[in-house]
């Protein structure tokens, strides 16, 4: 147990069926927002952990964690039993490059997310970079059904804070909707919808990209950027497109 701290589940919230976030006080150390760490349970003897990012801003707690219940998952399926009081480990030290202080600057800021890959991005959206650094910032949250489209109050408390340099694209899948953009991310790139739903342009010159969430999702809508011009971005080869998968 050297390897873990000791946290306490303070809230349990389920979203839907499948969408919930887990609320955790615990000792970390400090950390970056769009960072993952790690948490587990000790399941029959043995611990069980798993990589899950941190939904909340670095100088707030409690820690965060929004995840999606997998049939029979080693972890999740007992992370859903989880009450108030629980205990949970938690491992000290926060990783992962999915952070704006590995990003180029640019005039625009792309966040593209499915599912529970929003929860990075909740983070960044919550400190001071992103409004520093780009005179506009998209999140673009891509879900099946509107009982998945999770954080809308929060998201709204963004809107208001940030009003004309932060839009909110929201995506309905499987359902109709008067307000959501149907189908996925990448098609929308494709045919011109979603810039034109922001109104701005992606563009090697002005945007940066950061994905995360279904694999699917990310090969698929990076493969659109690569064929409009942009390319993935390394820390000794800069690009565009900063990306992470969520499974």
């Amino acid at each position: 147990m050297a390897a873990w701290n000791i946290g306490k589940v303070v809230e349990h919230k389920q979203w839907s069926n499948a969408l919930h976030s887990l609320y955790v006080e615990a000792d970390i150390e400090p950390f970056e927002a769009g960072q993952f760490v790690k948490i587990a349970l000790e399941i029959k003897g043995e611990v069980i952990g798993r990589p899950y990012s941190l939904v909340n801003p670095p100088d707030s707690r409690p820690l965060e964690f929004f995840y999606i219940e997998v049939p029979n998952g080693q972890l999740a399926s007992h992370l859903v039993k989880l009450i108030s009081g629980d205990e949970i480990l938690v491992a000290p030290h926060a990783n992962g490059f999915m952070i704006l202080d590995e990003v180029p600057q640019a005039r625009h800021l792309w966040l593209m997310a499915t599912g529970t890959g929003a929860g990075p991005f909740l983070s960044i959206l919550a400190t001071d970079k992103p409004w520093q650094n780009f005179e506009r910032v998209v999140l673009v949250y891509a879900v099946r059904t509107f009982s998945e489209l999770s954080y809308q109050e929060r998201i709204s408390q963004i809107l208001a804070k940030h009003p004309g340099q932060f839009t909110f694209i929201p995506f309905l899948s499987r359902e109709p909707s008067d307000f959501a953009l149907p189908g996925r991310i990448p098609q929308a790139i494709i045919d011109g919808r979603l810039e034109a739903h922001a109104g701005i342009k992606i563009s090697t010159e002005n945007s940066q990209i950061m994905l995360c969430g279904n694999p699917k999702m990310v090969k698929d809508t990076t493969n659109a950027l690569i064929e409009r011009g942009l390319k993935k971005h390394h820390r000794f080869d800069p690009g565009q497109i900063t990306a992470e998968n969520y499974w």
